[in-house]
């Protein structure tokens, strides 16, 4: 039954489905959920820093029915979606319920969607790989994939990452900064490794080309079957899917840089890079996601077994709590400036 408690993590999807059905007042029940009661749910239950052993890892490790959560992602986030644009096609919304409802499956395709896709992209597997890709496709964040695999893991907590906020940076400047900057360097990297295969521009081996139609091909397809109304849903869903990405990223490094070696170089990625938080439900519903130092640590180990390590920079609050800080600049300054070791601070 322990194992079972990844579970949580549809209680989102869950919640998008019956403001669906419900509509009214229920459209806005996810971010409700998300944002005000999972924070409180966070506050009431304690902090749990347990380690499992190396047996118990291995025992998990065993277990597919954690790789099986991580697949029901895909018909779960997939079947919301065609009913998000059957219901917005062919009921006749109020525009404040329009506007939750895009709210409620954008959060869905930032949580069970990208957070997922983040996972999967991590495995060795290819089908995997290709399972996570396919949920970045609603968010419009394909592209996700190459810069966070080629690009963050190899310069997070520098100033040469877009993923990295810098200190005193608000979560809005960099909503813009990370957005921009990212899908460049997506470019960049793609380009090089285009290079590095001797392959031209337009051939099979272009992924950030393949995304592009791809992406343009999914949203034709909404508006031809369902009409304008559904298309910009989609579109706007996957915004909303993508800067809840960019807020998880601002808050997972924000104000830590690297040491900058004498030879040029920064110092390695270690367990201090990274804001870590151990709060439980926080936790479940993120897939250990906010076990984030551990995962920079070693980006291979699969989420049932990472662990907390105390030497890492400590959020005071869970992940989505310290998403609603961080929407108020003010008091996000005042509570973690203070965290972050002098010799750590971002300029």
């Amino acid at each position: 039954m322990k194992d079972l408690k990844y579970l949580s993590a549809f209680s989102i999807p869950f919640m998008a489905f019956l403001g669906l059905y419900y509509q009214g007042l229920f459209s806005f029940i996810t971010p409700i959920y998300a944002f005000v009661m999972i924070p409180i749910l966070e506050i009431l239950f304690p902090v749990d820093t347990y380690n499992i052993s190396k047996e118990e890892s291995e025992n998990l490790l065993t277990k597919r029915v954690f790789d099986w959560f991580l697949y029901l992602n895909l018909p779960i986030v997939y079947g919301l979606l065609i009913f998000s644009f059957i219901t917005v096609s062919t009921v006749s919304l109020k525009m404040y319920e329009y506007v939750g409802l895009i709210l409620s499956v954008g959060i869905v395709l930032g949580v069970n969607g990208i957070n997922v896709a983040h996972e999967l992209g991590h495995r060795q597997s290819t089908n995997e790989r290709y399972l996570g890709k396919a949920l970045l496709l609603p968010a419009l964040y394909m592209h996700f994939y190459i810069e966070h695999n080629f690009g963050h893991h190899l310069h997070a907590a520098t100033k040469e990452d877009p993923a990295t906020a810098r200190y005193n940076q608000t979560v809005y400047s960099f909503w813009i900064t990370s957005v921009f900057r990212q899908y460049a360097n997506a470019w960049r990297i793609q380009i090089n490794l285009l290079k590095g295969r001797n392959a031209a521009f337009i051939s099979s081996y272009n992924d950030m080309l393949w995304y592009a139609l791809l992406q343009i091909a999914y949203l034709v397809t909404v508006f031809l079957i369902f009409g304008n109304a559904a298309f910009i849903f989609a579109l706007f869903a996957g915004i909303v899917g993508f800067v809840l990405l960019e807020t998880v990223n601002y808050i997972e490094h924000y104000g830590l840089i690297r040491t900058k070696l004498p030879s040029g170089r920064y110092e390695r990625v270690s367990k201090i890079h990274s804001w870590n938080s151990n709060h439980v439900i926080g936790r479940i519903v993120l897939y250990e996601l906010t076990r984030h130092s551990d995962h920079h640590y070693k980006s291979t180990k699969k989420y049932q077994i990472l662990d907390c390590h105390l030497e890492s920079p400590q959020m005071p609050f869970g992940y989505p709590t310290s998403m609603v800080l961080a929407l108020m600049p003010p008091l996000w300054f005042a509570i973690m400036n203070k965290r972050i070791p002098h010799e750590m601070v971002s300029p």
